[in-house]
């Protein structure tokens, strides 16, 4: 069952500037799909027209079987049956947090309120905390009282609008999960927006990808980092080592060296890109006379693993390769080159990384 579908929206902001393209989305029922994209492409435009903020100029949304816009449609916002979680908690400060959980629950007694409120309090691990102030809670546990107000009255589908952004590194890994798993607790459907690909691709069933108001890409984390549609969605989607190729018996030529393809390509595509993971290269000894040497051009360490870039003669931009444990090569040392696994191969004319089409 769908849980939403969005068939060709477009929408247009001042002096006839499209915003959104003709765009089209699908999010399977109870699944999380994380909206990915740069500043700019359609995000946050996408995400107030299925709560219904916003009016597209052409297109339908529904939420399962129901039309909530579309020619002559426009179910206004607080009939759609979407619970929004914001940026910030956007808690009403002058409420405890039982009654911010419980305050949509029109039409139920104060009991039943108060229940449901302790329900989707201990859902998301505050079961304690229902007389507590907003004041008197974390940027976290203000988050995780504005999910739980988003899913007391069991809405259709939950907007997440890039709700970790204000929150530190250490603390967003572990609320991410959290909020995933009260998601999939409670069943319900969720389309979480974001600029982070670690946030997109550690969270989400399911992304999509825009650029230009469009989606151009949708899969499963691995299908989308492993099997890029473009060399633009390639570099968006983590770190991408990008090399001029072409193909030889289900091979790519590259300055690497002979890199088996993941997917034959049409014997009419002869030349194009190569798209490579940093962690598909090893650094060998340089005396190998098999591997491509390189220089150490910067280190650069993470703690769990460092990234080293690397210059050779015979490209014009530095390598990157991930590595793992003890680091213990420095900037200007020489060393080989060895690349691992499949590469897939892209045809001239994709988006350039970094670029919108």
């Amino acid at each position: 069952m769908t849980g939403l579908r969005v068939t060709a929206v477009t929408t247009s902001y001042g002096q006839g500037v499209r915003v959104l393209d003709g765009l089209d989305l699908t999010v399977p029922d109870g699944e999380l799909t994380a909206v990915l994209g740069p500043s700019g492409c359609g995000k946050t435009t996408l995400l107030r027209v299925i709560a219904g903020f916003l009016t597209p100029d052409t297109g339908e949304i529904s939420l399962g079987e129901r039309t909530v816009s579309g020619p002559g449609i426009h179910v206004p916002p607080e009939r759609r049956g979407v619970g929004i979680v914001a940026q910030e908690g956007a808690l009403f400060p002058h409420m405890d947090v039982t009654r911010n959980v419980a305050f949509g629950l029109r039409g139920a007694s104060r009991a039943e309120r108060r229940a449901r409120a302790a329900e989707m309090l201990e859902l998301v691990g505050l079961g304690s905390y229902g007389t507590r102030m907003p004041h008197e809670l974390s940027g976290g546990q203000q988050q995780r009282v504005a999910l739980a107000r988003a899913l007391a009255p069991r809405p259709a589908l939950v907007l997440l609008d890039e709700p970790f952004n204000a929150l530190d590194s250490a603390l967003r890994a572990g609320l991410r999960s959290d909020v995933r798993a009260a998601l999939r607790a409670a069943g319900t459907t969720a389309l979480l927006v974001t600029h982070d690909q670690e946030e997109a691709l550690s969270s989400a069933d399911r992304i999509a990808v825009i650029r230009d108001g469009r989606v151009v890409q949708t899969g499963t984390p691995h299908e989308l980092y492993a099997r890029p549609a473009d060399t633009w969605v390639a570099s968006f989607i983590g770190a991408a080592v990008l090399l001029p190729a072409t193909v030889d018996a289900g091979h790519a030529i590259t300055a690497l060296g002979r890199i088996p393809l993941t997917e034959p390509r049409s014997e009419e595509i002869r030349t194009g890109t190569v798209v490579l993971r940093p962690e598909q290269l090893r650094l060998v000894p340089a005396s190998d006379a098999s591997v491509t040497r390189a220089r150490v051009r910067e280190v650069r360490y993470h703690g769990h693993d460092a990234l080293i870039l690397l210059n050779t003669e015979d490209l014009n931009t530095p390598i990157t390769v991930r590595t793992t444990g003890p680091i213990t090569i420095r900037e200007g040392d020489e060393t080989g080159i060895h690349v691992t696994g499949t590469t897939t191969l892209h045809p001239p004319g994709d988006p350039l990384p970094g670029r919108a089409s």
